[in-house]
């Protein structure tokens, strides 16, 4: 059984089998870097961890409905969960940190029929999905209603495995649930030149997947984890900062891969 998503919707689900591949850090800023530029996006959050929120410098209200009410509550909208944050063109739907993987609904299209709602496209232009590392009902609902898929990777043999044991996943997903899926790319994290294994890693992502697939890599840099405790995007953090530099560009180079 498959399901589209919605034509004017666009959706990114940022995934990585390995924890620590630097997903919410690409999520958040990403994030805010596209609306920036102009697009209405629209940030969920999956990982059960809730660290979009914390990026953002966002405090979810308890008893607020969150993206993880979808597979508890069948009546449950996505927008309900939906929150504008202090940054304009970008809204949130924070995660429940309760929320205990494995329980609730086991529907894998949950989330794509969620994203079906007109008022979803008509207040966004753009979806991006941090997903949680776990192979569990949450990440194949992201890999079911996304677009694309975005693999940020550290050049580090623990972190290259998750990306091996994710293209299995994304294979399965493509011939089952979503043959629209596609690869957006893979994003080369605290990536220093200088150490050989990073070039090493990277350059076995290159030839195993094609060097077209590669994307310009985050490079190393503190600035990134204090943003986060600061609860700021990097561009305001630290605008000048190599973080912040590389997170720009990518938002350009994201813009001109969909098209736009």
């Amino acid at each position: 059984m498959t399901l589209s998503t919605a034509a004017r919707l666009r959706v990114i689900a940022v995934c990585n089998r390995k924890g620590g591949a630097g997903k919410t850090t690409t999520s958040v800023n990403l994030a805010a870097e596209l609306a920036h530029l102009g697009w209405r996006v629209l940030l969920l959050d999956l990982d059960s961890q809730g660290h979009c929120a914390v990026g953002l410098g966002f405090k979810p209200q308890a008893g607020q409905a969150t993206v993880h009410s979808l597979f508890t509550a069948p009546e449950a909208r996505l927008l309900d969960a939906v929150r504008d944050t202090a940054y304009a063109n970008l809204a949130l739907a924070a995660a429940d940190q309760l929320f205990e993987h494995g329980s609730g609904t086991r529907d894998e299209l949950r989330l794509a029929q969620a994203l079906q709602d007109p008022a979803l496209a008509d207040r966004f232009d753009l979806v991006i999905v941090d997903t949680p590392p776990s192979l569990d009902l949450l990440l194949f609902n992201a890999l079911s209603a996304a677009h694309w898929v975005l693999v940020p990777f550290v050049p580090h043999p623990l972190s290259y495995e998750g990306v091996r044991q994710l293209m299995r996943v994304l294979f399965r997903v493509m011939s089952r649930q979503n043959p629209e899926l596609k690869l957006l790319g893979f994003l080369p994290m605290m990536a220093a030149e200088n150490i050989r294994q990073h070039r090493t890693i990277t350059g076995d992502v290159a030839r195993q997947y094609g060097a077209p697939r590669l994307l310009g890599a985050i490079r190393n840099d503190i600035k990134l984890a204090e943003s986060f405790a600061a609860g700021l995007p990097a561009r305001l953090y630290a605008p000048s900062s190599r973080g912040a530099q590389d997170y720009a560009a990518l938002a350009v180079c994201v813009t001109q891969l969909l098209g736009d």
